[in-house]
Parts: C-alpha cells; sequence; structure tokens
C-alpha cells in the first residue's frame, strides 16, 4: 500500500494527535513498563492487555498506530476527528475492512531533547515484526530505531545552511539536520522510505524544507556541495547468496565492508571546504589486519583530503555479528532457517579471512585549507552519553585552535578544567603518595586517564587565572625538576586534554579555520 503525503491531510492528522495527547510518554504510561519492555523485544500482547477495551482517543491510536493493530471504524473517526478513518486509508496508513480500521503503517511518537530544546515528532514507517507476526519483508521501512538514536545523539548542533542525509529512510536523521540547518537533500535507493519522509516531513510541519530525491550514495547530488552529511547507511554486511534476504533499511547490495568504503572515499567531494560529514558504519578485521586500519586507508584513499575522527565503539566476532542480524530479520532460533541464515554469513566472514567486525562513528571533515591536521582512530567502549553532539563540536572545535598553535602558543594560554572532571587517588596501605592518580569525566566520552602528580597539579590549578607555562614553572619548582622538561612532557598531553574537554580555553575566541559552519546552536 502506497503511502501519499497529502498536505491537508497530514495537517489534519498532526493536530489530531496533539489534541489526543498521542505521545511517548502518555502511551508508555497507558501500559506501564513491562508493556513496554516487551514491545521492544517484539511482544505487543501485554500492551494490548493493558488497553484492554478502552476506546477513548489515546488508547484507539496506541491500539492502531503504535502497535499496528485494528478498531473499530467509528473509534477511529472519534479518534481523529479532522481525519478520520477515510483521511487515514488515503494517506496510506490504514485500510478499511467492513466496520474495522487496520493498521498499514506504525505512526510513533518521538520525543527528543537536544542543544536546541525539547521536541515531539509522530514518525511514520512501515510495521514491525510485532504487528506482522514474523519476518520483515525486504523492501521494509524501519522506524526510529538504536541507530538511528545513535546518529541523531552524534550530529553537530551548530548552524548550517544545506545538510544530505544519505539512505534517509524514514527521515529522522533530516529532520534532526533541520533543527540547526535551513534545508535538508535527503536520498534513498527505496522509494518508499522517500514516500514516508515526505509524510514525515510533513507531520513535522517541515514538508517545504525537505527535498528528497532517488538514487544511491552521493548520485543523486553529483556536481553539488554541503555544509555538513549525515549517513546512517545500510552498512550490514550481508552474504550475497540465494536464500539470504536483503533488506533494504540494512544492505547496501556490496560485499563486506565495501559500502562503507564507498562512503568514506566518495564524500569528500561533496562536502563544501571546511564541512563536515558524520556517519555510522560496520568494518571488517581480516587476518591480522586492524579494522580501524581498514578505516585509515579507506580516508587516503579520498581523492579530497579529509581529516578523521574515527570511534570504534563495539568489535563483534562473526557467529555473534551473524546472530544479531538475523534475529534483526525476524528469525527466530530454532526456525528451519535460523541455522542456514548463520551458516551462509559463517561462510561469507571465512572466504574473506574475517575475525570480527567493528561498529561506530566517523566524523570527516574536509579542512578549508587543503591540508588535513586530525587523524584519530580510537576505540570508546565505555558507557557513554545518549547525545554526544555538543561534546563532539566542542571538541572539533577545540582542535582547530589547538592545530594552529605551536607548544609555545598552548602553553602562553589560559585553561580552566571542565566542571564534570573529577580526581581519583589510590593508595597503597600505609603509603601516603598516591600509587595511581586518575582524572574523570562524568560526560562526553566518560573517558578516565591516569595522571601523574605534575599532570595532576596542573589541572587541578588550572582555574583560569594564569597561563600554562607559569603552572608549569611553578610545578617544576615545587617537584625541584627542570621547567623545560617538565614542559616538554606535560604541554602534548595538555593538548590531549584539551581535544577530550577535560581542559578548556579559558578565552572565548572565535575559530578561525576548522570548520567554517561552526557556530552558536540555536
Amino acid at each position: 500500500m502506497d503511502v501519499t503525503a497529502d498536505p491537508g491531510l497530514c495537517a489534519a492528522l498532526r493536530a489530531d494527535l496533539r489534541d489526543a495527547d498521542y505521545t511517548a510518554t502518555s502511551v508508555r504510561a497507558a501500559w506501564g513498563p513491562i508493556a513496554d519492555d516487551a514491545i521492544g523485544r517484539g511482544l505487543h500482547g501485554p500492551a494490548l492487555r493493558a488497553l484492554g477495551e478502552r476506546t477513548d482517543a489515546l488508547a484507539v491510536l496506541a491500539r492502531v498506530l503504535f502497535l499496528g493493530g485494528a478498531a473499530a471504524v467509528s473509534d477511529v473517526d472519534a479518534a481523529l476527528p479532522r481525519l478520520g478513518a477515510r483521511g487515514l486509508h488515503t494517506l496510506g496508513l490504514a485500510s478499511i475492512d467492513g466496520e474495522r480500521v487496520v493498521a498499514a503503517a506504525l505512526v510513533r511518537p518521538h520525543e527528543f531533547v537536544d542543544a536546541a530544546g525539547s521536541g515531539l515528532w509522530w514518525v511514520a514507517s512501515d510495521l514491525d515484526e510485532g504487528a506482522l507476526g514474523g519476518a520483515l519483508p525486504a523492501g521494509h521501512v524501519l522506524g526510529v530505531g538504536g541507530a538511528s538514536m545513535t546518529l541523531a545523539g552524534l550530529q553537530l548542533p551548530s548552524v548550517v545552511g544545506r545538510v544530505l542525509d544519505v539512505g534517509t529512510g524514514c527521515g529522522i536523521q533530516a529532520l534532526r539536520a533541520l533543527r540547526h540547518a535551513d534545508r535538508v537533500v535527503a536520498t534513498d535507493v527505496s522509494a518508499r522510505a522517500l514516500q514516508f519522509t515526505r509524510l514525515n516531513a510533513l507531520l513535522a510541519g517541515a514538508g517545504d524544507r525537505i527535498d528528497v530525491r532517488l538514487g544511491s550514495l552521493f548520485a543523486p547530488v553529483a556536481g553539488e556541495q554541503f555544509e555538513r552529511v549525515v549517513s546512517n547507511p545500510p552498512f550490514v554486511i550481508t552474504p550475497r547468496v540465494a536464500g539470504v534476504p536483503e533488506y533494504e533499511y540494512r544492505d547496501g547490495g556490496m560485499a563486506g565492508d565495501d559500502l562503507v568504503a564507498a562512503f568514506v572515499t566518495q564524500v569528500g567531494e561533496v562536502l563544501a571546504p571546511g564541512g563536515v560529514a558524520q556517519v555510522l558504519g560496520n568494518w571488517e578485521y581480516r587476518g591480522a589486519e586492524d579494522g580501524l586500519d581498514r578505516v585509515r586507508q579507506w580516508v587516503a584513499d579520498s581523492p579530497v583530503a579529509l581529516d578523521a575522527w574515527v570511534i570504534e565503539r563495539e568489535m563483534l566476532d562473526p557467529l555473534a555479528y551473524a546472530e544479531l542480524w538475523v534475529r534483526d530479520g525476524g528469525t527466530v532460533p530454532g526456525s528451519p532457517e535460523y541455522a542456514g541464515l548463520i551458516d551462509a554469513w559463517l561462510t561469507d566472514f571465512a572466504a574473506r579471512g574475517v575475525t570480527g567486525i567493528g561498529f561506530g562513528y566517523l566524523v570527516l571533515h574536509r579542512p578549508a585549507s587543503g591540508t588535513p591536521t586530525l587523524a584519530r582512530y580510537e576505540r570508546v567502549s565505555q558507557p557513554v552519553s545518549a547525545s554526544l553532539g555538543e561534546h563532539l563540536l566542542a571538541a572539533l572545535t577545540a582542535w582547530g585552535r589547538l592545530s594552529r598553535m605551536d607548544d609555545a602558543a598552548l602553553a602562553a594560554s589560559t585553561l580552566v578544567v571542565a566542571g564534570d572532571v573529577t580526581e581519583a587517588r589510590h593508595h597503597l596501605p600505609g603509603v601516603e603518595a598516591p600509587s595511581v592518580i586518575e582524572l574523570r569525566q562524568g560526560g562526553g566520552f566518560a573517558r578516565t586517564i591516569e595522571v601523574d602528580p605534575a599532570l595532576a597539579a596542573l589541572v587541578g590549578a588550572s582555574d583560569g587565572d594564569l597561563p600554562v607555562g607559569v603552572l608549569i614553572g611553578a610545578i617544576a619548582d615545587l617537584l625541584e625538576v627542570d621547567a623545560a622538561a617538565l614542559a616538554a612532557d606535560v604541554v602534548p598531553r595538555v593538548r590531549e586534554l584539551v581535544f577530550t574537554g577535560f581542559l578548556a580555553f579559558a578565552s572565548d575566541v572565535a575559530d578561525e579555520g576548522f570548520e567554517v559552519a561552526y557556530s552558536e546552536p540555536r
């Protein structure tokens, strides 16, 4: 059933959903935490039992639009007084079977908080496995999932003009990008996904600010440039053999990690000088080759020179990876198909000598000068905030300043310790001096780093009063060591502490070159 993005009907639906208080908070309160947890596992029974025979607007909308169930036409007409059951059918979101309205898609509330404040959207997508009662069809258009929430939280909260969203799906990244952009071009290989994107843009009141285009990767925007590119692409590594379903929302049709490699090597050409791309991806570990080294080579292969900050969040072995994505498609362990699909994945990995698969974030920047200064490839496995955009922006802005400063200039700067930084000292029993000193970060990537007494003293004294060099001189006197030697040791580590957010410049000066679009969040 096609989805129709009719502006008048979408405006009526938006008003009806607002008046019914159809929010995530209200829906969860209607069926309780246990039922809500069950929905996350594809089980709708507990929520349906909690709603019981209720026919109030919230219950009817939750039953039909959230769970993908059915309700009487009269109840839907009452719950959606402007749109009605007939309007829901015209939009392609439900069918009418006699006196019953049967969901043809989901429309779920999505509440969020970002640097611009709080917001609420209603996001339409295809019926999930809980509503379908089985495996997903190959052309399934996914709603707001874990990966999409991750990328949404990573988006930089700086004001830009045009953003490109590659592989937009239901359009959630495009909507989040509009929080800080004037316009978004959203592309996808799925015509149905673009139907949902158009509809969701209208439901959000942003229909004229999102331009949807059909095509793969950067083909739909050849010759154009953007200040920001975001992408939650179909990066899942899938065997290209008969019998293995290829889901458009997660499979890019390429072998191994070639899709992410293609994105990295091609994105520079659509980035305006000073522009930034943010993408999620998988990369393979092959034989003795480190997965991050593969990504490093992709960056080096780009014909446009790029700064790169790549963060690997986890690494799975081939069996765990296969099980994750076989289950994601709705195939359950013990079913006749399960073992065959797992074997197909393992055979595919073995053919390339894959020993592990990494997952993480890539931040790629096209330097306005044409000369990259940032090449950072790291693993961050500890739990982190769901919203890292502000932290990433602060780190990149700090790097822009640091890259123009030699050690002498940094030593002349005045710094302050971040408000979320704490210090922990560990002592052996009966020993006065600490054996380990740690600095711990409460926000950002929640890093913990071990420091020596000199660096701990410098961080503790960084209150915005004295320059780094003066503090180092005082600490050298206290420790009775050579000041120049201490500075040579400490200043490079101070540079790292500024980038990672433990320290910040006391003076807020305008950045002059890392990314022309960086400015205060609006």
